[in-house]
């Protein structure tokens, strides 16, 4: 059956749209070419931005009409962007679905039954997701392995085993489905989205309760939180191998084994500047002092502040000057900003 499809410019609320995660290279848009019928590379033109990096699909099914939008969300340790840039994608992305009351139908989640063991990649957009999603979400969710016919049937069948029973097992516990893609056809990935979208699907995330109910900034959130924990724990890994490179660089005796350690310490302490930069963006103490601080000077001076996303003052219907008004206000953004 031939799949119509065509770049989904905007969405609706009657739209059955379903997202696909995973680490880098799980086979995302390879999924998406078996669903539209299409090579990777002729499914990928079609993908159309809605949202910065967010892509999206729209598909047409006798069933479901033009209903249908694949979604490719980007995955974290991605080197075309950082971590802390994919998450600010998909904080942006969800929101603004969440606003207009569009709810994600379903959400699959893939992983390489080739791989041998969960590495560092794999695990990081594992937890990531699952503070992306929460709880109540999984029951909209389905973990899928793909690439079977890599392996032999009992090998993959050993790590299915231990991902169950392991890392994703929490997910499991509160209710999403585990597949396989065993064959690389349009037939076998439209039964799991099927099914995907039969379990109904329609739970908020836990981001976008976070992000529109509670208001909170992005550090604040369970995937903030969450990514901030990361890339302290990357910070201190990153110090530690700058320590043991300049010990070797003191203990060498060798011209060109000392430059090239040399150049890698470089290269290590740039890796911790962009680490630092990223760290302190999600740092919950920070933003907390300066609601504290901001919400001090609005009772004291009646300048109404908030704190979302940066900071914003209202300047209109104050008693003082305009201009007395946007000096105060440019004041309390630069100590803001030293914070």
């Amino acid at each position: 059956m031939t799949t119509n499809i065509h770049p989904a410019w905007d969405l609706r609320q009657d739209d059955i749209v379903i997202a696909f995660m995973g680490p880098p290279k799980a086979g995302k848009s390879f999924f998406i070419s078996l669903l539209t019928d299409h090579p990777v590379r002729q499914a990928r033109h079609w993908l159309w931005n809605i949202t910065s990096a967010i892509e999206a699909i729209r598909v047409s099914r006798p069933k479901y009409g033009d209903r249908i939008v694949l979604v490719d969300v980007p995955s974290f340790d991605d080197i075309r962007r950082t971590d802390l840039e994919v998450l600010k994608m998909i904080g942006k992305w969800l929101k603004k679905t969440y606003e207009r009351d569009i709810k994600l139908s379903g959400i699959i989640y893939l992983h390489r039954i080739t791989d041998r063991r969960v590495g560092a990649s794999p695990l990081k957009n594992l937890r990531m997701f699952g503070a992306l999603c929460g709880d109540v979400t999984m029951t909209s969710v389905s973990m899928v392995t793909n690439m079977w016919q890599k392996v032999k049937p009992e090998v993959g069948a050993a790590r299915e085993a231990e991902l169950t029973a392991t890392f994703w097992k929490p997910f499991i516990v509160n209710g999403a489905s585990v597949e396989r893609l065993v064959t690389n056809d349009s037939t076998a990935a439209w039964r799991i989205v099927e099914q995907c979208i039969q379990r109904g699907g329609g739970e908020s995330l836990l981001l976008q309760e976070e992000l529109v109910e509670f208001e909170r900034n992005l550090g604040e959130t369970a995937a903030g939180k969450t990514l901030h924990t990361m890339l302290l724990r990357a910070l201190d890994n990153q110090k530690e191998l700058l320590e043991s490179l300049r010990v070797k660089i003191e203990e060498s005796n060798d011209a060109t084994l000392t430059k090239e350690l040399r150049k890698e310490c470089g290269e290590i302490e740039q890796e911790i500047i962009r680490t630092s930069e990223e760290a302190k963006k999600l740092d919950v103490s920070r933003q907390t002092l300066k609601r504290t601080i901001l919400s001090a000077i609005g009772k004291s001076t009646g300048v109404v502040c908030s704190f979302f996303g940066g900071v914003k003052l209202a300047l209109t219907s104050h008693p003082r000057s305009p201009s007395t008004v946007r000096d105060m206000s440019r004041t309390i953004t630069d100590t803001m900003a030293k914070i």
